[in-house]
């Protein structure tokens, strides 16, 4: 075995600082991968039979594109490379699928599906979100391959799909279709964006997201106000004080069995523990709006939240002098893995119910599959290496994330393949993802290149953690 840790970091950065992942990055961007078949599915397809995988199997990987079991939607790339069964896995995870390109909204003189530089900026439709990030992880591959004469030390199997901005169609099936040829050890994937620039992020899940219709349905049609105004329910009312027996005037969640009984140590811990940065242009999170006695990252990351998403009663647009039989809300809870999805829609009908809104039914929303919540415990194992090793290269301790936020198909992995989810994002709060402008940074990018090449030389050196 050749080579050291500290030359493989100085040669991934090298990548970026002589132009060569910059260069690798503009022929993924220049693949339309709109995730929106079927008006697209064959640039999903070429992307992953003809751009990236030439590039993993420049590195040693044998690849194959499988289908998805929905077949409307774009394929999914797996590369495997198995230095020795004994070696401890890794399944690296990315998608190759963007949100709508939007060129008619992005400044003049950018194109979604050409990379252009300025200054720190490297703009383009999916720089971020998600071709630079995955890419990032397999220059880091190829640079502790170069180092190492050719070897990583232990086994890698990549798997890219091309649905993650539809909701993932078929990928939970894929997973479960695909159980033995997708098994590892850990699970790592590389997508969103940090909490700080300066500061790495170590993230372990996401939240669950259930969404559900409150509905007053109380007559057909409306009745003249000033004949009936105060002799029949008004719907819109009781509507109101629906949602305010579910949400407090200070936004905190009332209904019993949705926030977390208990929330575990080490999620505490962890959540206490996040440095954030307060970005210019962004949101200042109210002081007085949430749980009391948590910070800010506590709500967000060992939390539930809730929040109205619409509302209607009457007719908005254009309103009459009549007393509503009809109002309906939809409220979005957002959940951790320390309150049951199932739960959550009879909670709200019993709790309703004991506060007298017998006129209020419950609708689930099943317009699409809800991602689960996941987490996987900061005391694991693999964390706990991930964490040394990041602290290592940067110096400093990073940010143990519980759970972001949002959802994703996190879950998917640790219930199918029963292995731990580490999420470790490269980006920042303002890459304008999902929106005109898209653009990573190059300090982010070069500096992710050696996060990744020491996190892959410390797996290849010390195998599996305790």
């Amino acid at each position: 075995m050749t080579g050291s840790r500290a030359g493989a970091i100085a040669r991934a950065q090298r990548e970026y600082d002589d132009g060569v992942f910059v260069d690798r990055l503009a022929k993924l961007v220049a693949v339309p991968t709109e995730s929106h078949p079927p008006e697209h599915k064959a640039d999903l397809e070429r992307y992953c039979h003809a751009v990236l995988g030439p590039m993993v199997r420049e590195l040693g990987f044998e690849t194959v594109v499988l289908d998805n079991p929905e077949p409307i939607h774009g394929p999914v790339l797996v590369a495997t490379r198995i230095e020795d069964p004994a070696l401890p896995t890794v399944l690296f995870y990315g998608h190759g699928d963007v949100v709508r390109a939007m060129p008619e909204r992005w400044r003049t003189g950018l194109d979604p599906w050409t990379l252009k530089i300025e200054g720190d900026r490297i703009y383009g439709r999916g720089t971020v979100d998600n071709k630079g990030q995955h890419l990032l992880g397999i220059d880091a591959m190829g640079a502790v391959m170069a180092e190492r004469g050719g070897r990583l030390g232990f086994n890698t199997k990549i798997m890219v799909e091309t649905g993650e901005e539809a909701g993932s169609p078929g990928l939970l099936e894929f997973v479960r279709r695909h159980k033995d040829l997708l098994a590892a050890d850990v699970f790592i994937a590389l997508d969103g964006p940090r909490v700080s620039r300066t500061v790495p992020d170590v993230t372990l899940g996401t939240r669950g997201g259930i969404a559900m219709d409150i509905v007053v349905d109380l007559r057909e049609g409306g009745h003249h106000s000033g004949h009936w105004g105060g002799l029949l329910k008004d719907a819109g009312v009781i509507l109101s004080h629906a949602i305010a027996s579910i949400i407090s005037r200070d936004g905190r969640i009332l209904v019993p069995g949705w926030t977390p009984k208990n929330v575990p140590d080490s999620v505490t811990r962890a959540a206490r523990a996040v440095q954030a940065e307060v970005l210019p242009g962004a949101p200042v999170p109210e002081p007085d709006w949430g749980e009391p006695g948590l910070n800010n990252a506590e709500r967000i990351y060992a939390w539930s939240s809730a929040i109205v998403l619409a509302s209607i009663s009457g007719q908005p647009e254009s309103p009459v002098n009549a007393v509503g039989g009809k109002a309906r809300a939809r409220i979005q809870l957002r959940h951790t893995v320390d309150v049951k999805a199932e739960d959550v829609v009879p909670a709200l009908e019993a709790h309703l119910a004991a506060q007298g809104f017998d006129e209020v039914k419950v609708v689930p929303v099943t317009e699409r599959d809800a991602f689960q919540a996941s987490r996987t415990d900061p005391d694991d194992p693999w964390v706990k290496a991930v964490v040394s090793s990041f602290a290592e290269t940067s110096g400093g301790a990073p940010n143990i994330i519980p759970n972001i936020g949002a959802s994703g198909p996190s879950e998917y992995f640790r219930q199918t393949l029963g292995t731990p989810v580490i999420w470790i994002p490269h980006s920042y709060g303002g890459c304008g993802q999902h929106g005109p402008d898209e653009h990573g940074l190059g300090t982010l990018f070069r500096d992710g290149l050696g996060l990744m090449a020491g996190l892959w030389w410390d797996i290849g050196e010390k195998g599996r953690p305790a």
